[in-house]
């Protein structure tokens, strides 16, 4: 089988090795049901299939077995003669089975008659392009077929991270890298595309700026808005339909996908945050055109009033969906839901945002989500929720990214309008979508300095609440206004931060904002947290909770749902790395566990000079966690205002001081 080595032993070792790995990480005992097909076949059953599969392992090979899990998942498909699974393995320090080389890269293939090892090359990095390349040529070499699908599998970071991160070298495949190597290999065509399907099973990879790099290399694209759980892509159910009709085509493959994921999803317990979705890249020009159209509008307003603009922006951005946590504890992916963020800004945008809104929905033509997602329309864009230049010069690289976007992330980073923008504003055509990424020489201070707003005064009504005033122009400077809370221990010398909140009564109309102080916080079966809000939604508020869950530091994912007026508890999972890319691995909490709650404290008498992680409480975890807000302790405490920018740079008020005993909280005067 052109020069094809198989050596039977130590594959029938491997293929009951994954088999055994896929039931241990969850198998059921009934047939897994077969997800219906909404599409039409498009193709013959005769026609013959080859699914590319590109699995950088990293850790959630080395630490978890994820990987050995999916091919355990994989070889319980039954396929025929003219379906066939080409796989490339490396990335990883450590493969959790005693057949993938640890230092040395695996091919091997899945087909009728089961699972064969094409041969060990020497090691390479499955985060550079050649590596990628070199798979994609020895695929079309060797396996000619009628249609071909390619699947990413690792961590991915968006549209500035990229995804397939080798745990051994920290290098990964940003989308210039893989365009660069698929249009090595092969001639990109919209008409005639050589792929029917590219796929990531990975986090965050559903975004716009993926899609329009794909254009002309695939028909369909399929991925995550959001961050994946670390089952993923459900192998047996998606494989094996294919197996079963090889007359379907991408479409319906994508939805298959969709479909026996969040099944996977509800069997382990990880759907309430997931996402999946197809996009027809053939609807990728009428896309680009009202998202740039949708830039450009933007554009012309925040030269006419960059301030008033940019913080209306970004307040209707931080209203929309986003995705991979975007907070300061967590990290920032700086992914927001497209069709959400056009729907948001309908009144802000009103020439644009519509056609957005529908051209998004016209190219994704199926999703599915959990609960606590259901507001994203499957397809993401940047925005830059942390105004840090860095992350807005690995997006502003990206070729696929759009021109207008770029100009406007510049113009409120840097704080002056690019040169590039000029021919979109006068109503040309760019010739380019290239835009340095470096900062303007001579740059602005910015657009936004809140440092006026520091130590704003904070007044005392007669009921005893605290509320502050803004003028228009200090509201013209702010995306968000949240609370702050601290604990203060006189004896110990110590302030302990709480963490922050969207609880503030805001009359944005009025400039009016009063605290909504109730002598209550958040706690972990009765131990008070340090939070941070992650995303302001019309249903619910996500927030993000830094504990150590079993010695390892992790973030509890927690949801605050307004109908029911409790907090659910996600899971834990680790921050984004520092290279932009989101953690997999979603641990649902158990009896038995051992979390520690981490604040952030700081001296009273001055000897710190900011606050520093601060390990206070250690317990175990009881038989039905319980996560709640309950009564504070008797004390004092202190509330600030904080006003937030949309850079995210922010001051806080004054402090008020509450001090509670027994229940009863009274305001003392400073």
């Amino acid at each position: 089988m052109n020069g094809l080595s198989s050596k039977l032993g130590k594959i029938l070792v491997m293929t009951a090795l994954l088999l055994t790995a896929a039931c241990l990480g969850g198998c059921m005992d009934d047939e897994p049901v077969k997800p219906r097909q909404l599409f039409a076949n498009a193709y013959s059953a005769e026609d013959s299939w080859l699914i590319y599969w590109y699995v950088c392992g990293s850790d959630l090979e080395s630490e978890y077995g994820a990987a050995t899990t999916d091919f355990g998942e994989l070889l319980e498909a039954k396929l025929p003669p003219n379906v066939k699974v080409l796989v490339q393995t490396g990335g990883a320090s450590a493969w959790q089975n005693d057949v993938m080389p640890d230092r040395a890269i695996g091919r091997y293939l899945y087909d009728a008659e089961g699972l064969h090892e094409l041969g060990e090359l020497p090691d390479a990095d499955m985060g550079t392009k050649g590596t990628l390349a070199d798979f994609l040529r020895y695929g079309k070499e060797n396996f000619p077929t009628d249609h071909r699908v390619f699947v990413f599998w690792d961590h991915g970071g968006g549209s500035a991270a990229g995804v397939c991160i080798d745990e051994r070298t920290g290098n990964f495949l940003d989308l210039n890298e893989i365009r660069a190597a698929f249009a090595s290999v092969y001639t990109a065509s919209p008409e005639n595309p050589p792929f029917e399907m590219i796929g990531f099973d990975a986090c965050l990879m559903a975004t716009y700026d993926t899609a329009n790099m794909l254009q002309g290399l695939a028909r369909y694209m399929t991925a995550s808005e959001e961050i994946e759980p670390g089952n993923g892509w459900e192998y047996t159910g998606w494989v094996g339909a294919l197996a079963d009709n090889p007359a379907m085509g991408g479409a319906a493959l994508g939805q298959i996908i969709c479909d026996s994921y969040m099944n996977g999803c509800r069997e382990y317990g990880t759907e309430d945050a997931a996402t999946l979705s197809v996009i027809d890249l053939a609807k990728l020009p009428s896309l680009r055109s009202a998202y740039e159209s949708f830039g450009i509008e933007a554009l012309r307003q925040a030269k006419d009033s960059p301030q008033g603009f940019f913080s209306a922006f970004s307040r209707e951005a931080r209203q929309a969906e986003n995705y991979g946590g975007n907070t300061r504890n967590q990290g920032y992916a700086n992914m927001v839901d497209l069709g959400d963020l056009a729907k948001e800004t309908a009144v802000l945008l009103p020439n644009t945002s519509p056609n957005l809104v529908q051209a998004v929905s016209d190219a994704v033509i199926y999703q599915v989500h959990g609960d606590y997602r259901d507001k994203g329309c499957g397809l993401s864009g940047f925005y830059s929720y942390d105004g840090e230049a860095d992350s807005f010069a690995r997006y502003a690289a990206q070729e696929a990214a759009p021109l207008p976007i770029k100009c406007l992330y510049h113009y409120l980073i840097y704080g002056q309008m690019p040169p590039e923008a000029g021919a979109l504003l006068s109503g040309g055509i760019a010739t380019s979508s290239s835009l340095s990424p470096t900062a303007p020489s001579g740059t602005s201070p910015g657009i936004f300095s809140v440092a006026a707003l520091e130590d704003c005064p904070v007044d005392i009504d007669a009921e005893g609440n605290s509320f502050v005033r803004l003028t228009q122009k200090q509201m013209d400077m702010l995306s968000s206004i949240h609370c702050q809370l601290v604990y203060i221990d006189e004896e110990d010398d110590v302030i302990l931060y709480l963490g922050s909140d969207a609880d503030v009564d805001a009359d944005w109309e009025k400039g009016l904002f009063k605290d909504n102080f109730r002598g209550v916080w958040p706690m972990l079966d009765g131990h008070p947290v340090y939070m941070e809000i992650t995303s302001e939604e019309d249903g619910y508020n996500i927030y993000a909770v830094p504990v150590k869950l079993n010695g390892i530091e992790c973030n509890l994912q927690i949801i605050y749902t307004y109908k029911d007026e409790k907090y659910h508890i996600l899971g834990a999972r680790k921050g984004l790395d520092s290279h932009g890319m989101a953690d997999r691995n979603l641990i649902r909490l158990k009896p038995g566990d051992r979390v520690t709650t981490i604040h952030y404290g700081m001296t009273i008498s001055g000897g710190d000079e900011d606050f520093v992680p601060v390990e206070v409480d250690t317990f175990t975890i009881g038989n039905t966690p319980v996560f709640a807000e309950e009564t504070l302790g008797n004390g004092k405490y202190g509330y600030m205002f904080e006003f937030v920018t949309p850079t995210d740079d922010s001051a806080l008020s004054d402090m008020v001081l509450f001090d509670i005993e027994n229940g009863e909280i009274m305001t003392l005067a400073e």
